[in-house]
């Protein structure tokens, strides 16, 4: 059955995964370092990993596999994600992809060089309304094709 893992320590798009799973029924798996606040509902599985670098990533990655998804904003996580065959989208909605990834982890690499020598001062724009509308329509994709392929 497909799951769903979210790498929730800065994840703005919590509420709408765990709408998007509802609508089919998907367990929905929290990870954090830090102690959320408990939804209740019965398809969330909190789960709270000990503080330390990578160490949600790592407990997400150790599980994820062929039809999950996972919804990161971490670049290196979702390359593990696809290697282990699972889909992985940003909180922008964007889907990591095999053939974007690459892309991706070079592009972390360069503004971390950037913003290391000063040239480069901050993070990218605001979250925005329609980057949670784009997320919803991608995570909803990813649903349907991982529903489709099981």
């Amino acid at each position: 059955m497909t799951e769903i893992y979210v790498d929730a320590d800065a994840c703005p798009v919590k509420d709408e995964v765990v709408r998007v799973a509802e609508r089919h029924g998907l367990t929905v798996h929290i990870v954090s370092n830090s102690g959320m606040r408990p939804t209740g509902h019965p398809l969330v599985r909190p789960v709270v990993v000990p503080e330390g670098p990578d160490v949600a990533d790592d407990w997400i990655a150790e599980r994820a596999g062929i039809g999950d998804i996972v919804v990161t904003g971490d670049i290196p996580l979702a390359a593990r994600a696809l290697e282990r065959g699972a889909a992985a989208i940003g909180h922008n909605g964007n889907p990591f992809t095999a053939s974007s990834i690459g892309m991706a982890l070079a592009m972390r690499d360069l503004m971390r060089e950037l913003r290391e020598t000063g040239e480069s001062k901050g993070g990218g724009p605001a979250f925005s309304r329609a980057d949670r509308s784009r997320f919803l329509q991608a995570l909803e994709s990813a649903v349907q094709v991982a529903l489709k392929a099981r």
